[in-house]
């Protein structure tokens, strides 16, 4: 340059040799920054392969915004459908392009009547899924219905209230044939007393005395009587189910969900409302608008005609899933929901760990699924749940992949 700067008729050449054209064998290099090997700026790049034999394992994806992990993740969801896999992408952003791309794959791959569709932002159009109706063992119910509850400091001791509250109560339903939904739970935790009663006339009629009836129609008409004066802290409850705490109290059933049940309902009613006061709001949260139709749908409406699908359903037929959580438009809900998927998938895979996909198989055989599990953003997504999932599940078919933009907005 300086000598272009000397002899004027050399300037038109020596721009041309500093121009960064391909003809150009000399051109400087610009400076991109960083180590080649670390930040992908190797000027001389070429395609980067990995066969689908080798993608047995778990895989993490790092990359900041804007750089194309949604693009990878569709790429990869792509082949995983072409090779007749089971699918489930988990979306917490519910982005319209990931979601279109999944759709159109199904339909390419003909698996178009194995595509379900869940996004919280387009409930008219959304199948319909219950994250705690599908479990190994009841206490999960609770688990995932507390999960999203805060747990350090003066919190703690209430989330355990309410988890233990809640899962009497899940208890109760079950028991009385009731299929769990976060709408049930809000209703039976905001006024328990119906559940009582209906669940403490279930229990005595199955282990009480044969005069219980008579017992608890004598005992109801004295209530408020000289002889039957009404504990303070049931003053404000009906005499059907004062009468049945007293009933039940001199026959000391064994029934723990029943006992339990009966300590709830002798809480003063103002007591046991600042004890659940976390859980209500959450739940109303869960169940309020076109969305808590989504998550907690009403299986005996024959009005609405929109499917509802759960994790071993999906995987006996080779389905594939999209999960759009439209965190953008409710972060809490769209968490809650994510947490409880990832919950429900880990205890699908306990099953089809155990037992494969079918427990009677002639041979004895444990026959294990393919599945594809993407999660994008998976920071919003990580629980509990999440650890035994990458841990253990393997062994039960599933391959993890999990795409964030650091390591450290990871928290488990």
């Amino acid at each position: 340059v300086q000598l272009a700067g000397l002899l004027p008729p050399l300037s038109g050449l020596a721009r041309a040799l500093l121009a960064p054209y391909l003809w150009n064998p000399i051109a400087d290099i610009p400076d991109l920054g960083g180590s080649a090997l670390l930040h992908g700026v190797e000027p001389n790049e070429v395609p980067i392969t990995l066969s689908q034999r080798h993608r047995v394992g778990h895989t993490l994806v790092i990359g900041t915004t804007r750089v194309g992990k949604t693009r990878l993740m569709e790429v990869l969801a792509s082949q995983d459908i072409r090779d007749g896999h089971v699918v489930i992408v988990i979306d917490p952003k519910g982005d319209a392009d990931l979601m279109m791309r999944v759709y159109a794959e199904a339909a390419r791959a003909g698996r178009l009547d194995q595509f379900y569709l869940f996004h919280l932002g387009y409930p008219e159009i959304s199948a319909r899924y219950n994250g705690i109706g599908n479990f190994a063992r009841i206490t999960e119910v609770a688990n995932r219905a507390t999960n999203a509850l805060p747990s350090t400091g003066n919190s703690a001791a209430f989330k355990e209230f309410a988890w233990r509250f809640t899962n009497l109560v899940a208890q109760a339903q079950v028991a009385l044939g009731m299929v769990p939904t976060y709408e049930l739970l809000l209703r039976d935790i905001t006024d328990i007393e119906p559940l009582f009663v209906k669940y403490a006339e279930y229990v005595l009629a199955k282990l009480g005395p044969a005069d219980w009836q008579a017992r608890v129609d004598k005992v109801e008409s004295t209530i408020g009587g000289k002889n039957f004066p009404v504990p303070r802290a049931l003053q404000d409850r009906t005499p059907r189910l004062i009468a049945l705490v007293h009933v039940l109290k001199e026959l000391q059933l064994p029934e723990p969900v029943l006992q339990g049940l009966a300590t709830a309902v002798r809480y003063e009613r103002a007591f046991f409302e600042k004890i659940v006061a976390s859980l209500g709001p959450f739940l109303e949260k869960l169940t309020t608008g076109a969305v808590g139709k989504l998550i907690s749908p009403d299986y005996f409406d024959p009005a609405d005609k929109r499917p509802i699908f759960d994790w071993m359903q999906i995987i006996r037929q080779g389905g594939i899933v999209y999960c759009g959580l439209d965190a953008l438009s409710d972060p809490v809900v769209a968490s809650a929901v994510g947490n409880s998927m990832l919950a429900d998938l880990v205890s699908v895979g306990g099953k089809l760990y155990k037992q494969g996909l079918d427990p009677h198989h002639p041979q004895g055989k444990i026959v294990l699924p393919t599945v594809e599990c993407h999660f994008d953003e998976v920071n919003e997504l990580i629980g509990p749940e999440f650890v035994p999932m990458v841990n253990k599940m393997g062994g039960a078919g599933f391959r993890v992949h999990a795409y964030t933009q650091t390591l450290s907005l990871i928290h488990i």
